[in-house]
């Protein structure tokens, strides 16, 4: 898979731990990249590859204040993470459900 085909989808581009943490700090509001990468503990150059795969997948917007570029959260992307681990979540229900009436059983 290239590089642009692998970037521009969002799991993809959420599968990287730093990518994540990225995320994470950005879900606080608007931050520049030299805190960003500070908070994430990697290079300027490091944060900067990052956030352009997070760009590319729509996941990240940016806009230019003087010398700093700033980055903000663009959740619409991640809906679709949502919908796919939302049926997980059933599943996952109906496990515990079973659990406890085999528990139930047992215990009787």
């Amino acid at each position: 898979m290239s590089r642009a085909v692998a970037s521009a989808d969002v799991f993809s581009a959420i599968a990287d731990a730093n990518r994540r943490a990225l995320l994470d700090l950005i879900a606080g509001g608007e931050v520049a990249v030299g805190e960003l990468a500070e908070g994430v503990g990697l290079s300027y150059s490091a944060a900067s590859q990052h956030l352009a795969v997070l760009f590319e997948a729509g996941l990240v917007a940016r806009r230019e204040q003087g010398r700093q570029r700033l980055y903000r959260l663009t959740p619409g992307p991640l809906g679709a993470v949502h919908a796919w681990a939302a049926r997980y979540q059933q599943f996952w229900r109906g496990r515990l459900t079973e659990l406890r009436r085999v528990l139930k059983e047992g215990g009787e």
